[in-house]
């Protein structure tokens, strides 16, 4: 590519980091250090209204978590700054003026009841109410008004917002990477308001001005802007400026693969849909990936495959790997859809590649009863367990008989373990337990096992009570690994136990 490749991730802090704007962050990371480029991140919060405290620093923390930190942003290589578009305020009205003056935008006067009129009454007569070309010149604004009544509207203060003059009868050719060639018929076009009266620009203004701005060489965003494709085109057409290239990204579809996916559809189902979790002062508080134990290195992968395939048979990608293999033309147009499940089996791959000190800390820093527990011996344990793990959360139930004497003993697993003769059986293994000095695995395996083989006993006569006696079900890893982790004196006391509650 002949420019520096700059793309933006634009979020409004307006609430919690939606998975989706994740992954629309990670396709624009991803993109631009592909070719060397960078990675920017705006702040688009000209709706005060709908501004929540706290929302952009979630926004940094999330990026961060998923190790896609931008390069330039609020507080970080401002070489275009500012990157709030609240403190660029004064920017944009110069430029609204500018297109007034082109004869590309114009003023208008119309209040929100007599638009209500409007619209109510195109609606009795069962058509849909558009600001364009058909109507603007019956309407209150500077292309129906003389310039002496625009002039005292203005210097009296009356409210107005600034629309765009939308073209009537042409045909606009828009091409977008992953959506090909795109017409537009511009007599469907409405006449978007760009500057409100309240002085800040909407977001197609202050996008495309920032956009200009920041030299944003690729505009990478979600399907629901692809709507706005037209005005955007129109307006770096009005401007003279030479646009950015455009790719739309696939909606993220519910497990269903019916409609977008939504807060509802995790609560619902029970998995998060958010990066971290977001506990606001007011209002509704939910869970995150990084809470419920999932990896970033899981979510990112994840993400990278809604809406995006390598064209290989490759699932398992380091980051560094989607970088050299991410390619916006293998994007789909087709709406891609979320599994629950799917998320899972990749933290399960990143849960085996953790190394055992580190789930230790987390497994110890996680529950109470392991404070006083060499760590040492819990990474041991872990090793032994984590194959059958999802997450840290699962250790315990996975392990706690390594830490704790199993209180009961699994009732179907009992009446499939205990015969008549366990007892007598069990008594006689407790003494060869008894008697091996040498507590090691090997030891173990060779002295049980051929007492078992010399006594011509069936080896899960022996094997199943012995299992229920040092885990409490018939479950986990090796029954010697087991005994020889609990130690001697623990495992003659757990089938002392056995014994006495047949």
């Amino acid at each position: 590519m002949s420019k520096q490749v700059r793309v933006r991730f634009a979020p409004s802090p307006t609430g919690p980091l939606h998975i989706g704007g994740v992954r629309t962050a990670l396709f624009n990371y991803l993109f631009a250090k592909k070719h060397n480029g960078t990675f920017v991140l705006r702040i688009e919060d000209t709706d005060q209204n709908r501004y929540v405290e706290g929302a952009e620093q979630y926004i940094v923390d999330a990026l961060n978590w998923c190790n896609i930190p931008f390069d330039e942003g609020p507080g970080k290589n401002e070489k275009f700054g500012p990157y709030r578009q609240s403190e660029r305020k004064a920017l944009y009205k110069q430029y609204a003026d500018q297109l007034i003056a082109s004869g590309n935008a114009y003023y208008a006067f119309d209040t929100s009841e007599e638009l209500d009129f409007h619209r109510t009454q195109d609606e009795s007569n069962g058509k849909t109410f558009i600001y364009n070309w058909h109507n603007r010149l019956n309407l209150s604004n500077s292309l129906a008004l003389t310039e002496t009544q625009v002039k005292a509207k203005l210097d009296a203060g009356d409210d107005y917002v600034i629309r765009f003059k939308s073209p009537q009868d042409q045909t606009l050719h828009l091409k977008d990477i992953i959506r090909g060639d795109i017409k537009i018929d511009t007599n469907v076009l409405d006449d978007k308001v760009l500057f409100k009266s309240d002085g800040m620009p909407t977001y197609h203004l202050a996008n495309i001005v920032d956009d200009h701005l920041m030299e944003i060489t690729h505009v990478i965003r979600g399907e629901e802007w692809l709507p706005s494709l037209a005005l955007h085109f129109q307006l770096y057409q009005a401007f003279g400026w030479e646009q950015p290239e455009f790719a739309h990204l696939p909606l993220i579809l519910k497990p269903t693969g019916k409609g977008k996916l939504s807060k509802r559809d995790g609560d619902k189902l029970g998995f998060p849909v958010f990066p971290l979790a977001w506990n606001p002062e007011f209002g509704d508080s939910a869970t995150g990936y990084k809470e419920e134990g999932y990896f970033a290195e899981a979510v990112i992968n994840f993400l990278a495959f809604l809406g995006w395939n390598p064209g290989t048979e490759q699932e398992i990608f380091e980051l560094e790997e989607l970088i050299a293999a991410f390619d916006l033309n293998r994007v789909n147009k087709a709406g891609a859809r979320f599994d629950p499940d799917k998320i899972k089996w990749f933290n399960h791959h990143y849960m085996q590649e953790q190394s055992n000190d580190d789930l230790a800390e987390a497994f110890q820093k996680n529950h109470k009863q392991l404070e006083a527990i060499d760590v040492n011996y819990i990474a041991l344990v872990v090793g032994l367990i984590k194959e059958r793990a999802t997450f840290v959360n699962d250790f315990w139930d996975l392990s706690s008989y390594f830490f704790v004497a199993p209180e009961s003993y699994d009732e179907k697993a009992s009446k499939k373990a205990f015969k008549e003769d366990t007892k007598a059986i069990m008594t006689d293994v407790l003494a060869v337990v008894s008697n091996i000095e040498d507590f090691e695995v090997e030891t173990l395996q060779k002295d049980i096992k051929g007492w078992i083989t010399s006594n011509d006993v069936g080896f899960g006569k022996v094997m199943m009570p012995l299992r229920l006696a040092l885990v409490g079900a018939l479950q986990g890893p090796d029954v010697f690994d087991i005994m020889y982790m609990i130690g001697k004196n623990e495992s003659i006391k757990r089938i002392e136990q056995l014994i006495k509650s047949i």
